[in-house]
């Protein structure tokens, strides 16, 4: 091979499934739109190599972590998910030598644990009925037990929303310059925080909605934030003055939704994205026109065990009171 094969080569591949990490499609998905003066836009964060936009924190904070001297080579990680972050941290963690625990619920779907196992981590389960903020309050204490090891700490890392700052956010005015309104769940709010921020200081008059469940209810990989834990990702980024309303979104909604973008669009998506859809129509609903932008944070294979897709609805939604998908 020569010079020139090798230079173009190296030009048409990546040298590592890490590059692969963001540059996400966004696809219309305005057929499910109640105006046709009002475009949806689908950011397919399941494309993603790990599965998830969770790819994006979760490489970010690994590499802040080794610059600034808080994670060394060979040393233990630790970390309380409940999927997704983990499994993209026990698949990078994998790749880079490093050992990892993750606390998960035992609510979570089987798959969750599986991928995790197939990516190398430590599993250690808390009680379900905690849900994940039991999860995080478990990892707390064990980190305090543990000082030699790296605990990353999604919900409190600024590495979290600064990924999206500097990726996602650039990544959809780039696209979708018409953008009038970005609608996202309610999580570690890392995606909201990051993106929203960009958005905002590039073009004002977007308007930043987040997606959360009823107080009481679960709607996988959201949370209320009067539910007794505000991540402190939220508050250091400002999110109450960040965010233009929150829109309420119920499991039911969220499942039915999710369905239809399966059925109509072809996008096989987790429950989370079927609320960030479910928030988006509800928004579209209320203006006249505009371009909004939705948030698909992972793909459907990780879930299928819960029987949120074929099962009668009734089903479906008693389950997903009991199981954290995202």
């Amino acid at each position: 091979m020569t010079d020139a094969d090798a230079t173009n080569l190296a030009e048409r591949t990546s040298s590592s499934v890490l590059e692969l990490i963001g540059n996400t499609p966004l696809v219309e998905v305005s057929q499910l739109s109640p105006s046709p003066d009002v475009r949806l836009f689908a950011k397919l964060e399941s494309q993603n190599p790990f599965g998830s936009v969770k790819d994006r924190i979760a490489n970010a904070m690994i590499k802040r972590a080794y610059a600034t001297g808080r994670l060394v080579k060979g040393q233990r990680i630790l970390e309380p998910s409940s999927g997704n972050t983990g499994i993209a941290l026990a698949a990078i963690a994998q790749i880079k030598g490093y050992p990892i625990t993750i606390l998960m619920p035992t609510s979570v779907s089987v798959e969750r644990r599986q991928m995790l196992q197939i990516f190398g981590a430590d599993i250690v389960l808390t009680p379900g009925e905690e849900g994940s903020n039991g999860a995080v309050r478990r990892a707390q204490e064990m980190a305090e037990k543990h000082p030699e090891w790296c605990f990353l700490y999604q919900y409190g890392n600024d590495a979290n929303p600064r990924a999206h700052y500097e990726t996602t956010g650039p990544e959809i005015m780039r696209d979708c310059p018409e953008i009038t309104h970005f609608v996202a769940g309610l999580g570690t709010s890392g995606t909201l925080m990051g993106t929203g921020r960009y958005l905002r200081e590039h073009k004002p008059e977007v308007k930043i909605i987040a997606i959360e469940p009823p107080l009481g209810e679960r709607v996988e990989g959201l949370r209320n934030l009067e539910d007794g834990y505000i991540p402190p990702v939220f508050e250091n980024w400002n999110g109450f003055e960040l965010l233009d309303r929150k829109r309420v979104v119920r499991p039911r909604e969220s499942i039915e939704w999710t369905r239809r973008l399966v059925a109509q669009t072809g996008i096989f998506a987790g429950l989370s994205s079927g609320a960030s859809l479910a928030g988006a129509v509800k928004v579209a609903n209320e203006i006249d026109e505009g371009t909004i932008v939705f948030v698909v944070c992972d793909g459907g294979w990780k879930y299928l065990s819960t029987g949120a897709y074929t099962d009668d609805l009734d089903v479906a939604e008693a389950a997903a009171e009991k199981i954290i998908y995202f």
